[in-house]
């Protein structure tokens, strides 16, 4: 008889969880897979999916706007936040379902319920235990909250899909992606809008221009944002609404319907088990492991938002297939880390991939800077003022593309395209050779001429 009831146990049916559970079983293997929640983890549930079906119903209000200026009569017809949030759920309680599909049609066993790891080659579960010859965590990230008075007063990412009314003035802390996302989604159903951040700028560690241009931008659209602001207390008043306590948050329209906290993810390892097991962790909680998933424990292996690397679903799913096929198709795999785009779903959207200025600038000792900013076409007929910004940094040594920045409607469509020549190495004359397609927005990164020569520490 087999020591083991199953081949692989994964920890989270989120996107990284999934892909390793149906492809290692496609191979053979014995899989089950334990969610103490709905399947399909943060991206399905109260991430990716959910939020991008709010930001393109906030884009609605200035599309009518816009409309006039083309021959359109004026007309802003009522939203009903309740017929959004029902449509929304629909979509996310669809997708869940096939999720769940996925995983009967290829044979995972799924197992309801809150997963522990007691001992090396065994996962709990309830009141049951299951031998297990490798254990995969794929718990993702949670919200991380600052223990502050009131902080109980407040909503995540995680809750804030949840509300039952739209709020009419709204505190949003923090200044990543999540951040100005859910700020711009506020903004655009209705709500005035404050941003809080402690820091110099919003969105560290992108390219310097695109977050001063996208600071420029949403306060264009009406976003008061506080840099170098803190909140130090939230109170509950007698009405419901909510008073704040900060520094540098005069110019914040109090009190508040809600006050969201966008101030980073952890990884969501609680209640795991993993310092009993001694698997070793980073000094912000995040699982470490080698290019191949593996834990500092022999048969524990771990990928996604968890592992505290890059927290994109599409990269959590490449490191979920590569460790599968690690394990159970006879080919070590390791996910490419490199060069991978990103977006943001502000308003308007930021997309990037490769090295900002600043990162190309502690390689390189000299880099080209090729930029240009510009009315969208789309706005010479509806009167916004809202300007595009679009930038690649090149290396003039060898010509090679290093960076493909961009602020402005489509951005995360258009780079996606732009990274696949960045990531085979194209250079700047590639670029400079191929035919634009006229008249977009996309053939600007193909007429990029006069560059910015900048020097490491001039």
């Amino acid at each position: 008889m087999d020591a083991f009831d199953f081949d692989l146990f994964v920890i989270g049916a989120g996107s990284g969880g999934v892909r390793a559970a149906r492809v290692a079983s496609r191979l053979g293997a014995r899989v089950a897979i334990a969610e103490n929640h709905r399947l399909g983890g943060t991206c399905v549930i109260r991430g990716c999916v959910p939020k991008k079906l709010m930001v393109l119903a906030a884009h609605f209000g200035e599309d009518f706007e816009d409309a006039v200026g083309f021959g359109w009569e004026r007309a802003r017809p009522g939203f009903s936040w309740q017929r959004l949030a029902e449509a929304r759920d629909r979509e996310v309680a669809r997708l869940s379902g096939i999720y769940e599909r996925l995983l009967t049609d290829a044979g995972v066993e799924i197992v309801t319920g809150a997963a522990r790891i007691p001992a090396p080659g065994m996962v709990a579960v309830g009141d049951r235990q299951f031998r297990c010859r490798h254990i995969l965590i794929a718990t993702g990230g949670w919200p991380f909250v600052p223990d502050i008075p009131g902080a109980e007063h407040a909503v995540t990412s995680n809750e804030v899909f949840e509300l039952k009314t739209p709020p009419r003035r709204v505190l949003v802390v923090g200044g990543g992606y999540i951040a100005v996302e859910f700020a711009g989604i506020f903004h655009g159903l209705g709500a005035e809008v404050c941003l809080s951040y402690r820091g110099e700028q919003i969105l560290r560690g992108f390219d310097g221009d695109v977050r001063t241009h996208l600071n420029e931008e949403m306060r264009r659209k009406g976003i008061d944002i506080a840099l170098g602001s803190t909140v130090t207390a939230i109170r509950r008043r007698s009405d419901g609404l909510l008073d704040v306590d900060g520094e540098n948050l005069a110019a914040a329209q109090q009190p508040f319907d809600l006050v969201m906290y966008a101030t980073g993810r952890v990884p969501n390892t609680a209640g795991l088990g993993l310092e009993a097991l001694g698997i070793e962790t980073d000094t912000q909680g995040g699982i470490v492991v080698d290019p191949y998933g593996q834990t500092s424990v022999p048969g524990i292996h771990a990928v996604g938002d968890v592992t505290n690397r890059i927290a994109l679903t599409p990269v959590a799913i490449r490191e979920g297939q590569a460790l599968a096929m690690t394990l159970f198709g006879g080919k070590p795999s390791s996910a490419d880390h490199d060069c991978v785009p990103s977006a943001v779903f502000s308003q308007p959207p930021v997309a990037t991939v490769g090295l900002s200025e600043e990162a190309a600038l502690e390689r390189h000792d000299e880099i080209a800077v090729y930029a240009a900013r510009f009315r969208p076409m789309k706005h010479t007929l509806s009167g916004r003022e809202e300007r595009t910004l679009m930038k690649l940094v090149v290396d003039p040594v060898t010509d090679r593309v290093l960076g493909a920045h961009m602020v402005g409607p489509d951005a995360p469509e258009i780079i996606q395209g732009i990274a696949i020549a960045v990531k085979m190495g194209a250079t700047k004359t590639d670029f400079d050779t191929t035919v634009g397609i006229h008249p977009t927005a996309a053939e600007e990164f193909v007429t990029l001429r006069d560059p910015v020569i900048k020097r490491r520490g001039v």
